[in-house]
């Protein structure tokens, strides 16, 4: 594809206001978790499944439409993944009982990690050689931006003016996304190599599997803690209502600083990137378990622990050195596993809750799910020197 400057941006700004759209709703709905859980008289730990079904339904729905739509049309796929998600979210915001606004949140999930995939690869493509990864990084900054600005503001809106406006704000802006792509994205064939077979090949590749596990079990740790985060402030009278969006938003400017931080550690080790920050992961919530109470403390350990969220960005690298030509599948997949995460973090931490142990049970798990995620990564670590012992320890990507 061969645009002008101008155009590109133009393209890439429209794929990420999808990211940000869903970067707003999926941390937003753990912000939001004490409202609907008191409009749908539910405990906080039973309104956590509503998270998890959101992850799950990431996990199921990324391999699925990344192998689905390998031959499709990039610029086609991406609008319909984003009208989908649109009206999967206005649905969750007008769902009349728990049940269905379960439902609602699993088909959300579906197209998630498929439009990250294929807008990541959509965007590099926009892109002259040798700057790949900044259109890649451009449309990933929609998440960065969701969890600074975004976030916080769907939290305070759905605290004052009730919890369905923040998914129906988000609808609006996914429609809107989808639009943009509609009138902006060149139309490109798809591409005449590509093959469900060979995207599914990756699933046969043990250090894939491994890769992945590094974040679906680790990751969650993060997720654990975040999504109960605004129900322990409310729980304990950590502070007034308006503490509830800072310190939201305090993970995020973690993340942002965290992202920056893992990039460049990614550029000397995916290893040791992993490790670094794992070792973090393991580490923060049990500091956030000493700060539960005092709004102040509990916002800046979640900057810590935002800090630690830029473990994606070795993943998605060593995924991409490990997948072959199953890049889309790949790069659906990172997102998925993560979201497993997502769905594995509450819902460990939600029995924790239900079963009597208190707000600092969720730091507890956290601390547990990085270090089973610090043992898979010491297993990748091992398989991949004896596949290649210079490979393994490489400081830099390779050409």
């Amino acid at each position: 594809m061969t645009l002008s400057p101008r155009d590109a941006r133009a393209v890439i700004l429209s794929l990420a206001l999808g990211t940000f759209g869903i970067g707003v709703i999926e941390f937003a709905s753990m912000g939001l978790l004490p409202f609907y859980a008191a409009d749908f008289s539910i405990t906080e730990a039973r309104a956590g499944h509503a998270i998890s079904s959101y992850a799950l339904g990431v996990v199921i729905g990324a391999p699925i439409l990344a192998v689905l739509g390998a031959k499709l049309p990039r610029k086609g796929f991406l609008i319909a993944l984003m009208a989908f998600y649109a009206l999967a979210n206005l649905a969750a915001g007008a769902a009349p009982n728990f049940t269905s606004f379960v439902i609602a949140r699993f088909f959300s999930g579906l197209p998630h990690g498929a439009y990250f995939g294929m807008a990541m690869l959509f965007a590099a493509d926009l892109m002259p050689k040798g700057k790949r990864a900044q259109g890649i990084a451009w449309v990933i900054s929609g998440l960065t931006v969701a969890n600074i600005i975004g976030v916080p503001l769907a939290g305070a809106i759905g605290q004052y003016f009730g919890w369905r406006w923040g998914f129906a704000i988000v609808a609006a802006l996914c429609g809107g996304s989808a639009m943009m792509i509609a009138r902006t994205a060149p139309a490109v064939a798809p591409d005449p190599n590509a093959s469900p077979m060979r995207e599914l090949g990756a699933l046969t590749n043990r250090s894939v599997w491994l890769t992945l596990a590094v974040g679906a079990i680790g990751f969650g740790g993060v997720f654990a803690v975040y999504s109960y985060l605004s129900a322990a402030m409310i729980a304990t009278h950590a502070g007034p209502d308006w503490t509830i969006p800072i310190a939201l938003s305090a993970f995020g400017v973690g993340g942002t600083v965290g992202n920056v931080i893992a990039g460049k550690l990614s550029d000397w080790s995916r290893f040791g990137a992993g490790l670094i920050l794992l070792c973090g992961m393991v580490v923060m919530p049990l500091l956030y378990t000493l700060t539960i109470g005092d709004w102040r403390a509990m916002a800046l350990a979640m900057v810590a622990l935002g800090m630690t969220a830029g473990m994606v960005i070795p993943m998605q690298v060593r995924l991409m050195e490990v997948a072959g030509d199953a890049q889309t599948l790949a790069a659906a997949l990172n997102h998925a596993a993560f979201n497993f995460a997502n769905a594995l973090g509450p819902f460990l931490a939600g029995l924790a809750l239900s079963a009597g142990y208190g707000w600092q049970a969720t730091g507890y798990v956290g601390s547990a799910l990085a270090v089973a995620g610090l043992a898979f990564l010491g297993i990748a670590y091992l398989d991949a020197r004896r596949a290649s012992p210079l490979r393994a320890v490489s400081i830099r990507p390779p050409a």
